[in-house]
């Protein structure tokens, strides 16, 4: 896969044509530069594009996650003694379970010849706005993490890369990647309070919350920190790393998804966060601008 190192275009032979029951078809490649969408965390939208195999050229409408059982046992549906190709949420094994191999199906109106190369085009415009996203993304998640490290009252619990305990990480239930941006939501019940969390006048404070936030996110992006995905291997199941260099230290995360290379590359990032009636839900909505 290509995709963590930022590429958009790319050459390589097809090695699977499948039917999908939507309609349409799903084209596998050696190599493609098209980020898939995650079946087991979901955050970032697959990227879009064109394909072209000969004269023939269409749309990629849809990027999903494929995999195929490779244990003794698994049903024989193509050559090569591979198991069916089952996608997204019908793939009942986990990204990186042994017995499968695991890979980027790009959805397509028409069939294509098997065995042939194929040109791989995504939209740059929308891969560079989800990059935004994501990128602002981690850094909404740390900064969060600081302005709410005084609400812990137990040690021991689990830090993030600046040494703030992990807020982000202990509370999240959803994270959704949009163009420019990104929707977060934790919550905020009894086993976060047990590990030491003080819920008690956190939807009072979250305009100066949010100031504090805002603030982190200026100067993180004023600063130009040097960003990318460290990547230990080119399957698609390999544990890829977001890294940052930061004023403070150098943070690294654990992520599937793309980014921006610089901080620079954004003129602001900017979140709101709300709190549910109840109190029990924290959403954190971020927004990002590109420099000009």
């Amino acid at each position: 896969m290509t995709f963590p190192a930022g590429a958009v275009t790319g050459r390589s032979r097809v090695t699977a044509v499948v039917p999908l029951s939507g309609g349409g078809f799903g084209v596998v490649t050696a190599e493609t530069p098209f980020h898939p969408l995650d079946h087991t965390w979901p955050d970032q939208p697959a990227d879009t594009g064109l394909l072209r195999v000969d004269d023939m050229e269409q749309r990629v409408v849809d990027c999903m996650t494929g995999a195929v059982e490779t244990r003794p046992g698994a049903v024989e549906t193509r050559p090569g003694g591979a198991g069916s190709l089952l996608l997204g949420p019908d793939i009942p094994a986990r990204r990186g379970d042994e017995g499968w191999e695991w890979l980027v199906v790009h959805v397509v109106e028409r069939r294509v010849p098997d065995g042939e190369e194929a040109g791989l085009t995504v939209d740059e415009g929308r891969r560079r706005a989800l990059s935004a996203g994501h990128t602002a993304c981690h850094l909404m998640a740390l900064a969060l993490n600081a302005a709410l490290a005084s609400r812990w009252r137990k040690d021991g619990v689990r830090v993030d890369g600046l040494g703030h305990p992990d807020f982000d990480a202990l509370a999240i239930t959803s994270s959704r990647i949009v163009p420019g941006g990104s929707r977060d939501v934790y919550r905020i019940g009894k086993s976060l309070r047990k590990k030491g969390f003080t819920a008690e006048g956190l939807t009072a404070g979250l305009p100066e919350i949010t100031d504090e936030i805002n603030g982190t996110l200026r100067r993180w992006v004023a600063a130009d920190a040097a960003v990318r995905v460290v990547v230990p291997s080119p399957e698609l199941t390999a544990r890829r790393l977001w890294r940052c260099e930061l004023p403070e230290a150098v943070v690294e995360i654990p992520c599937g998804g793309t980014h921006l290379r610089r901080l620079g590359e954004l003129s602001s990032v900017t979140v709101r966060l709300e709190a549910s009636p109840g109190g029990d839900e924290l959403v954190a909505e971020t927004t990002t601008e590109a420099a000009g």
